[in-house]
């Protein structure tokens, strides 16, 4: 079978398959949906069957048909071998880590990682002896120049959280795998469907399968899927970790994947529209966005993935907090609220600046995290133009 440009092996597109993978209807009775399987003990029908453990499914925490579905369809999406799922993107984070790692490793973090991960490697994995330098984003190939003998692996994430920072995956791997260096990446940003960290070199692609895939806001879900090399790996984690995803979340996972395309297609035309409105905008210093053409990180983006999704930054120009406030509490379809990936928009103010150590932050302004939902997008546009006016008190 053949290997298309998205890393698909399958003859159908990628929006065929979000809608079949993982499906059986014949063997649930004819029902199109797998069902949801609750349980923790599974019963063997003899004594020879308990001892061997060959039946597919042996503890509710190993497997069940319904997680079995879910992680078949993303491992396929992904390229992968394997896929286990996790309760959230953080345990997804902190589950691949800890497969790689033992006491007196190093590692090598990109300084704009998902915040809740650089605690993990700052409190948990320190408590471990495992030593984390945050690099910069841009390093590339020269990431080279931070390798120790005792580094074991490499986090990227592209783009960067909160300030989209575009990283060269390919460089990154060439670099690390000539070393013996593992590669995990952190793919939510653009889902399988428009980012393929497996084929750019990547050995683990992380999935906060909370915002895309499940994509309505309702259920903590995380994935990671393997190459062949690091599956076993993995796997060995998941069962020494315990980890495992609720079933009524898997399932969700697996009804927000069936549609994952056409969302995502109204995410990236929303999202690019409304950014590009804001970037018109006088109150608006930038916009930190890979898909737009003038993104530092334009090329990159351009290259490895064949789309975008609805998250993205504005960095305002100056502004005074009452301003601020009048502009972000007024708003009527933008909801202050952590998270993304669902049909709402949102918007969050951050400041990355005290939890940067290897790059600084230069804003004039404060910084705005959107997120693009489903809505019209001269409804939101509607609404941002009443928050403008709010805040310059019109």
């Amino acid at each position: 079978m053949t290997v298309k440009k998205d890393g698909s092996e399958s003859g159908e597109r990628p929006e065929t398959e979000v809608v079949h993978l993982g499906r059986k209807p014949f063997e649930q009775h004819g029902f199109v949906n797998t069902p949801v399987y609750r349980g923790s003990t599974v019963l063997y029908p003899t004594l020879d069957a308990i001892r061997a453990h060959a039946q597919p499914y042996t503890y509710g925490r190993r497997a069940t048909p319904t997680t079995h579905a879910l992680e078949e369809a993303i491992a396929h999406l992904e390229g992968g071998a394997a896929t286990i799922l996790t309760s959230s993107g953080l345990a997804a984070i902190s589950t691949a880590i800890l497969a790689f790692v033992e006491g007196g490793d190093h590692i090598l973090v990109l300084d704009s990682v998902y915040q809740p991960a650089r605690a993990f490697a700052d409190k948990m994995l320190k408590r471990l002896g495992i030593e984390t330098t945050y690099y910069d984003p841009l390093v590339g190939g020269d990431i080279a120049k931070l390798f120790r003998p005792n580094t074991r692996l490499v986090l990227v994430e592209a783009p960067g959280s909160q300030t989209f920072e575009m990283q060269d995956i390919p460089a990154i791997a060439a670099a690390a795998h000539a070393k013996n260096i593992w590669v995990l990446a952190d793919n939510t940003w653009a889902t399988p469907l428009y980012c393929k960290p497996l084929a750019l070199g990547a050995d683990v692609s992380i999935q906060a399968a909370t915002k895309y895939i499940v994509g309505h806001a309702d259920a903590m879900l995380g994935a990671v899927t393997a190459n062949a090399r690091a599956a076993k790996f993995i796997d060995d984690a998941k069962e020494r970790l315990g980890t495992c995803p609720g079933s009524e979340e898997t399932y969700l996972g697996l009804r927000g994947l069936r549609t994952l395309a056409v969302r995502l297609e109204r995410h990236q035309r929303s999202g690019i529209a409304v950014a590009e409105w804001l970037a018109a905008r006088p109150e608006v210093d930038r916009i930190l966005h890979p898909a737009l053409p003038g993104d530092p990180g334009h090329a990159i983006w351009k290259r490895d993935f064949t789309g975008a999704s609805g998250l993205f930054t504005a960095v305002l120009n100056p502004v005074s907090e009452a301003g601020l406030a009048a502009f972000l509490d007024g708003l009527k379809l933008f909801g202050m609220g952590y998270s993304w990936g669902g049909f709402e928009s949102l918007v969050v103010p951050f400041d990355p600046s005290p939890y940067r150590t290897a790059t600084s932050w230069h804003g004039p302004g404060p910084a705005l995290r959107f997120h693009v939902g489903l809505e019209a997008v001269d409804d939101l546009i509607g609404d941002l133009t009443a928050g403008f006016k709010r805040m310059k008190g019109d």
